[in-house]
This record gives C-alpha cells, structure tokens and sequence, in this order.
C-alpha cells in the first residue's frame, strides 16, 4: 500500500503554501499582530476564493468535493504560516452558514466554558443549540467579557454564564407577553457534536503540526547560520540534538495526523492531537533555546508559534480529554457519556479518502 501523497496532493500542498506566501507573508503577519488580531476580510475572502473553506463540499453544492486528507493538507499549511482566525469553525461551518464556504462570512464556534475565539469578527457562532448569527449573535456578542489572550493573533471572549435574550435555545417569555426564545449559553454545550468533534480536532492536530514543521526548519537555519567560536552554533552536539528531537517528534505526529485523516477513526484522531500538541509546543521552546537571547525578544517570530500552540492545545481534544480517549479505547471501559465510544469506529464516517 502506497502512503506517500499523490500528485495531485502534492500540487494542492504546494499551490496553498505559494498563496499564503503571496497573501500572508510575515510583513502582514507582524501587521495584524500590530492590530491586535483583528481579521483581514481581504485575505478571508482570499481563502474562500482559493476553496479553503468549500474543500469538502461535493461539487454540485459549489464545493471542490475532496476530503479529510486534503483538508489535513491545507490547515497544516495555515498552522506553518500562522495563519490567524477561526479557520476550523469556518470551514466546518461550510454548507450550514451562509457565506462560510465563500469566505464571506467568519465563523467562530463556542465550545463549552472555553473562551471564544474572533467573537467580535464572527458573522455567525457555532453553538451547542445552532448557528447564532442576526440578533441572537449581537446578544451573545453583548454579554460576552473579553479576556487578555496568551496568542496576541487570537482575541479572546468568555461566553456569557447566562442565559441571553434573543435566539435558539430555551423558550421564554419576553416583554407584552410575546414568546421569545433565549440563548442558552453555549459554556453548556459542546460546539460540535458526533463526527464534527474529531473533524475540529484532528484540523487543529494538522495546525500544530505545520507550526511543528515551521519551528524545526527556523531551528535549523539559525543553527547554520549563527556562528560562535568560529563555528556554526550546529556544530555543537547539544545544538546537534535539540535539532535532531524537533525532527523526531514532527515526523511521528505528520504520519499520526496524516493516518486519522485517511480511517476517521476516533482514537486515532485523539492520538494524533496529543502527539501533534506536544510536538508543536515542545518545538517552538527548543526553537527559542537555539535562538538564544534573541528568541526571547518581541521581534523575533518563534514566541508566536509558542504561544499559538499553547493555545490550539487548550481547544478541541485537550491533553486530558484525548488521554481518556485512549485509555477508554484501549482498556475496554464502558463509554463515558460524550466520549468516543459513543460515536463508533467510523472509518469512513470522518470524511474523504486517501
């Protein structure tokens, strides 16, 4: 059996890498940090055109009609380039929001207590009871609290402890006894549900590993070019092994990564994002440590992929949640409510083939 990627694969992986290099460069990278993460609707629109979002879409419904392993192709493309916003969300959202799959419309998702990413951008949030857009958006958006955020490319908002006037969810009554409806607020609620739940982590794994992938090769180039004593700073055996445990982590999490995207298989997923949050946030601080001082500065880029990759792995599988996965997987234990068990094998039930 072939594993390596096909052609067209190939060509799909280069063309997404050659148009964030044109849209997203660290010029515009460092600008939106500068701006406080504010999203680019240019560039958002740039990705809809490219088909970022509508990969998976059948053709007949305006899509590109590939799968998981495509899609794993492009989010570790944008997760290489630090590509800011809620790109899972949106791309998942593709077919049920209008606008998503076009890029004309940001989706974000709230995904239980956790704080909510891009609120004051999105056009739409996925929650536990649907999509909140119109006026249930604007009130789910009012009573929200920002937060200060590790990621300063992530503005974060922590969704409301209460119920909020205005949208699906829990009936109520409102003023002159008109039945209005109120939004539950989605801290109660799980984002994505069934598949949708290992589809967004297995995304955010494909993320994390790019960000993995990136911080190696920096590694690697500042080790060849920074000179001590008279010599590369990579002749040096320690610096020699830092390099060489970046690589190994990357590669077991791209051939983990790469492998759930082909069976959808739950466990799998949940092993690929734990191999993949470790790989990305463990390369991104042995990054810093060969840069030496200089990585530790504002200027330099390798705080950003730390940073990110701390925060990628606080959403979807955390550590925690994928290890309960596995254990439960692996000894047989009666499914715990919401776990993978309740979802079933689904090797084909994750999306697209190889």
């Amino acid at each position: 059996m072939d594993f390596q990627l096909s052609d067209d694969q190939q060509a799909l992986r280069s063309g997404m890498r050659d148009l964030l290099g044109a849209v997203f460069d660290r010029d515009r990278m460092r600008a939106a940090v500068e701006r406080g993460g504010a999203l680019d609707r240019a560039l958002w629109r740039e990705l809809g055109a490219a088909g970022f979002f509508a990969l998976r879409l059948p053709e007949e419904d305006g899509g590109v009609g590939l799968g998981l392993p495509e899609a794993v192709l492009l989010f570790e493309e944008a997760g290489r380039a630090l590509l800011p916003g809620p790109l899972v969300a949106t791309h998942l959202a593709a077919g049920r929001v209008k606008g998503a799959a076009e890029g004309a419309a940001v989706v974000t998702a709230a995904d239980g207590d956790r704080p909510v990413a891009h609120l004051a951008d999105a056009d739409a949030v996925l929650a536990g009871g649907g999509p909140l857009d119109g006026e249930a958006l604007r009130a789910f958006v009012a009573a929200a609290r920002p937060v200060r955020s590790m990621d300063p490319l992530t503005p974060l908002h922590l969704p409301p402890p209460e119920p909020v006037a205005g949208g699906p969810g829990r009936v109520a009554v409102a003023s002159g006894g008109v039945a209005g409806r109120a939004v539950s607020a989605p801290g109660r609620a799980p984002a994505y549900a069934g598949r949708l739940r290992y589809e967004a982590a297995l995304l955010s794994a494909a993320e994390q590993l790019g960000s993995a992938a990136r911080t190696t090769d920096m590694a690697v180039q500042h080790a060849r070019e920074r000179q001590q004593f008279g010599a590369p700073i990579g002749s040096f055996q320690a610096v020699k092994h830092l390099c060489a445990d970046m690589l190994a982590r990357t590669e077991p999490a791209r051939a983990a990564v790469y492998a759930a995207a082909v069976t959808g298989d739950p466990l799998e997923i949940a092993a690929a994002k734990l191999l993949a949050d470790e790989a990305a946030v463990r390369n991104a601080r042995d990054c810093l440590q060969i840069h030496g001082g200089m990585g530790f500065t504002w200027e330099a880029d390798v705080h950003l992929h730390l940073k990110r990759a701390w925060l990628r792995g606080a959403t979807g599988l955390t550590e925690a949640e994928a290890e309960e996965e596995l254990a439960a997987g692996l000894g047989g234990a009666p499914p715990r409510s919401g776990s993978s068990a309740a979802y079933g094998p689904g090797r084909s039930q994750a999306g697209g083939g190889a």
